[in-house]
């Protein structure tokens, strides 16, 4: 179906610009133009297009469908687009069929990722989708064929979404990538407090952080996120004690590398941490996410004590990628193989019980047999619970892809050989019998249970009774698998209730701040953040006084230059002439 306008506005302030000649200046050039009479056509009024004309179209009273894939940053991006439409009017709806645009949060780190994206983008436009695309892909690489004519919206720039999604609808192809600065200098990205529909209302994920200060060479994520930024300690405590307000009972600290957290602002996670430890309610936790080895290992005595509070889960992902000093130097990881050792066996011996996560990429360039036997080595010795196994994919555009290349046949041996090691052991045998306290947050993928987790992040099945739902419960442990745990509820138990207020329902708006309703109700400017650089003009849900971009400020100038330039036309159209400029 044809665009109503098919030419790509790199922003939409930029609709009419300084540059545009000015209707003088197109009536003292007139002598240049040389007129073509060209025949009427009568048939001229008639209407060929299948859409409706865009300007009648009323923004927000369309369907929404948002499709993530990737990290928990991604998700939390989703999660504040969401929010965003449905506080401007638009319903959100998990119907792809029925939703009248596709809202695609892309992920860059894998090749397959990268193809369930095209693919969607594929589906939707052969099913008369209007098509928005967000997250790292389009970010890293706007350029590329498949995006062609597509709105696309930046990681940066998710606080805009409505206007993306409102100008989309209407025919036209809008794309915001720029970098959010305030003095020059970039800030971690859109504000914390905007509105976001959280995917499971008891957990809110909270980006501390955005970029990373590594360059990895296998690594497209850099090529979106950039360089490292940090938000302000008290940005992030603030919104954790918004969403414990809201009835969340679980958060998730998110980034590219948590531990690199604060080293552009001139502070650290450690720092952080005591600061959000001190806003957690009595029942509810704290979880770290991805941190590298590199920026923990100066922080490991503060780290200990840390993971070993009440309220923050003794778990810590930290990837080591390959037990190889030699691919770790190719990969340019910054560390080498007794770092991350010095850094397991550290928090080990201080905190007993705690979970260590760990990535490894089979078959990287350059990848000897010997050095995956050490890889195996280091997996045997530590015998990780939770192992994420990547076969290496060379990402277009990152330094790797042009390394000599690790045979795909030996590539694919390599990965299956170290999943069946990884599935020779069970970790968690040995906890039969045991009580343990859990915090219970959602629901098993089969529906027959709820999953709670331990203080070591470890996740453990309860019985499906909704009076346990958001709740701290002890349970006895009577069976184990290998990814997960089954426990009883213990019927002298004390139940904590991890909320301080009654959670949001499901697909419930958080964030409606007294601000955020006045700038609803008064059509007035939110802006991404107090210092943007870029001020934003954010039109109004179908259920306000639509605000249109003459209405707003600096409009009536560019009206006056719109009906100038179509009474120049008109006196053209009825001299029985053509112009072509």
């Amino acid at each position: 179906m044809p665009a109503a306008c098919d030419s790509v506005l790199e922003d939409i302030e930029d609709i009419v610009s300084a540059e545009d000649l000015k209707p003088h200046d197109r009536q003292f050039v007139r002598k240049n133009v040389f007129p073509k009479v060209r025949k009427r056509n009568s048939q001229k009024n008639i209407q060929t297009d299948d859409d409706p004309p865009s300007d009648s179209i009323i923004p927000g009273a369309q369907k929404i469908w948002i499709r993530t894939w990737g990290c928990s940053h991604n998700n939390s991006d989703g999660e504040y687009m969401a929010g965003q439409l449905a506080a401007y009017g638009y319903k959100i709806t998990d119907n792809s069929a029925e939703a009248d645009l596709w809202l695609l949060n892309s992920c860059t780190v894998k090749n397959p990722a990268e193809d369930h994206f095209r693919n969607s983008i594929k589906k939707a436009q052969e099913g008369k989708k209007k098509v928005v695309l967000a997250g790292c892909v389009p970010q890293a690489q706007p350029r590329q064929d498949y995006l062609k004519g597509l709105s696309i919206i930046g990681v940066q720039q998710i606080d805009r979404v409505v206007e993306v999604v409102e100008e989309t609808i209407k025919g036209h192809s809008v794309r915001l990538l720029g970098q959010k600065k305030d003095n020059g200098k970039r800030l971690g990205g859109a504000r914390l407090d905007l509105p976001k529909i959280r995917k499971n209302p008891l957990i809110e994920i909270i980006s501390i952080n955005t970029g990373c200060l590594n360059a990895c060479t296998y690594c497209k994520t850099k090529h979106a996120r950039g360089d490292l930024a940090s938000y302000p300690i008290e940005e992030l405590v603030n919104r954790a004690k918004q969403s414990f307000q809201e009835g969340v009972c679980e958060i998730w600290l998110t980034s590219e590398d948590t531990g690199a957290y604060g080293r552009d602002i001139g502070t650290d996670l450690p720092t952080l941490l005591w600061k959000l430890v001190e806003a957690i309610p009595e029942g509810a936790m704290l979880r770290l996410g991805m941190t590298n080895p590199p920026y923990i290992l100066e922080h490991l005595e503060e780290m200990a004590k840390i993971l070993s509070h009440p309220r923050v889960y003794a778990f810590l992902h930290i990837p080591v990628q390959s037990a190889s000093d030699s691919v770790l130097m190719d990969m340019k990881r910054e560390y080498c193989v007794a770092d991350f050792k010095q850094v397991v066996d550290f928090l080990k011996e201080k905190v007993p019980g705690i979970t260590i996560a760990t990535d490894i990429i089979c078959g990287f360039p350059g990848e000897t047999d010997e050095d995956f036997q050490e890889t195996v080595k280091l997996v045997e010795q530590y015998r990780f619970p939770s192992l994420f196994i990547n076969q290496f994919y060379p990402r277009p555009g990152t330094p790797a892809a042009k390394m000599h290349q690790v045979p795909a046949a030996v590539k694919k041996q390599r990965t299956k050989d170290l999943s069946q090691l990884f599935h020779s052991y069970n970790p968690y045998d040995h906890k039969v019998g045991e009580r343990q306290r859990v915090l219970v947050t959602e629901e098993s993928f089969d529906s027959n249970y709820y999953v709670a987790h331990n203080p070591f992040y470890e996740q453990v099945l309860v019985p499906k009774d909704p009076l346990l739902m958001g709740k701290m419960v002890e349970v006895n442990i009577y069976e184990a698998g290998k990814h997960f745990m089954k426990g009883k509820p213990v019927s002298d138990a004390r139940v904590y209730s991890a909320s301080i207020t009654r959670p949001l329902g499901k697909g419930e708006v958080s964030g409606l701040t007294e601000e955020f309703i006045h700038t609803l109700q008064n059509g007035t400017n939110w802006k991404a953040h107090p210092s943007a650089e870029i001020p934003v003009k954010t039109p109004l849900s179908s259920w306000m006084a639509l605000q249109l971009p003459w209405q707003q400020e600096g409009g009536l100038k560019i009206l006056s230059v719109s009906l100038a330039l179509l009474a120049v036309l008109v006196m053209f159209y009825y001299g029985g002439m053509k112009t072509e400029l």
